[in-house]
């Protein structure tokens, strides 16, 4: 970990990150940068405190997360059926699929659109296309290899901080609406909060980083798992999930930011679409933003599509007592039922993706529906990672219980108001 200056390798530091890095870029897809270009266009800059609070509530979910999954060596869907009765499971698992299925369904549209928009050509085919890649990528590839790539195309979300350098921005005017924004009351803004938030904090990376940790753990089944170890690798998944959450809210800050800058400044206040905002940035802040916006796009599609069907895979695998996991070998006749949970997932947002439904509710109201289904589920993860007969001596201490439940209540007044004004 240390050079002979004494100074961190890079590459040792980078090495630790895996299932945080991947779930906080996965965070921000297609559907997600849909919900936080329509909050920089609609509100301007005074959506961006959004992004700074949700942070730390942020890292403390998933950092429960992924402790629920590394200490007891299974996946979040697996504590549910095992503490809670057979309703609240079935409830988790139904919520997590039609989210999911709606997401992707959103996410592969959007990458189809902007990638017909880059070079032409039939929008439809290319979500065929999209949808058999990453199903044949998440099937067939070696799982190490699988995971080295994912963490390669989070590189894709540094095209939206190359956006905002390409533009002219008032920091000072930005530093005052972080600290005190001045939004305009009313169900819309409500609205637009819930789905920001819900984007943000998406059930579907608790599962997934969940999932990912027990992968980590099967992987060194052969390794000795000391106290020390497991004290050892605790502290990586703080790093990794710091670092990971850190990156999502950062490009999702630029995402307003950007929008807020070019669209609302312009007077465009509605975007359906992600591709509509790389399509709407064209003429008022050059191709070169036209193009950035639009390859990220594609990138944090082709990273959060897999995301989005594998966290499904390991919900119903692990509810029918199934084997789950990324490593199994279909080819060896393993994991069939895991795998085809992610084919029907993966290929079920493809045909979705074809029907005609309005974009801006496709794209909207998944992001809202991730918010309200948050809810239970934060609390059911909550309560497991207080329980000692689940954690054993590893239950979160009274800083992260604190800043858990602060994170499901905020969830929970955002919803609630929300629901009251509509």
């Amino acid at each position: 970990m240390l050079h002979q200056s004494g100074k961190f390798s890079l590459r040792a530091i980078l090495r630790r990150l895996g299932p945080g890095l991947i779930t906080g870029a996965a965070d921000d897809d297609p559907s997600g940068i849909a919900t936080y270009s329509q909050a920089g266009a609609q509100f301007g800059f005074s959506m961006l405190w959004t992004m700074v609070f949700t942070l730390p509530l942020m890292v403390a979910i998933q950092i429960v997360s992924a402790r629920i999954g590394y200490v007891t060596g299974h996946g979040l869907v697996a504590n549910i059926k095992a503490r809670f009765p057979r309703p609240v499971l079935l409830s988790v698992v139904g919520m997590l699929l039609l989210a999911n299925t709606l997401n992707l369904a959103a996410d592969i549209a959007a990458m189809a659109e902007a990638l017909r928009l880059l070079i032409g050509g039939s929008a439809h085919v290319y979500a065929v296309t999209f949808g058999l890649l990453c199903l044949v990528l998440q099937v067939f590839l070696n799982y190490k290899t699988y995971v080295r790539w994912l963490k390669w195309l989070t590189l894709a979300l540094l095209s939206y901080v190359a956006v905002v350098f390409t533009l002219h921005i008032d920091w000072w005017q930005v530093a005052q609406q972080i600290v005190r924004p001045q939004l305009p009351g009313g169900h819309d803004v409500l609205l637009t909060v819930v789905a920001v938030f819900g984007t943000t904090i998406s059930p579907y990376l608790f599962f997934w980083q969940a999932g990912q940790e027990v992968e980590d753990v099967n992987a060194d089944a052969g390794q000795p798992h000391t106290a020390h170890e497991v004290r050892r690798h605790l502290r990586r998944i703080k790093l990794d999930t710091v670092v990971g959450m850190t990156f999502s809210n950062l490009i999702a800050f630029f995402i307003i930011l950007s929008t807020a800058v070019t669209l609302h400044a312009a007077g465009v206040r509605d975007i359906q679409t992600s591709a509509q905002a790389a399509e709407a940035l064209r003429p008022l802040a050059g191709e070169l933003t036209f193009l950035l916006f639009s390859l990220g796009i594609i990138g944090t599609g082709l990273l959060a599509v897999p995301v989005l069907a594998g966290s499904a895979a390991y919900a119903v695998a692990e509810a029918a007592g199934w084997q789950g996991s990324l490593s199994l070998r279909l080819d060896k006749g393993e994991g069939r039922g895991f795998y085809g949970v992610i084919a029907v997932a993966t290929l079920g947002g493809v045909v979705l993706s074809f029907t005609p439904m309005d974009p801006v509710k496709e794209l909207f109201w998944s992001a809202v529906l991730n918010g309200v289904i948050a809810v239970p589920i934060m609390a059911v993860m909550m309560l497991l990672a207080s329980r000692r007969d689940t954690m054993g001596e590893h239950v979160i201490g009274p800083r992260l219980r604190w800043l858990g439940w602060l994170a499901t209540a905020v969830m929970t007044a955002t919803v609630v108001a929300m629901l009251a004004t509509a």
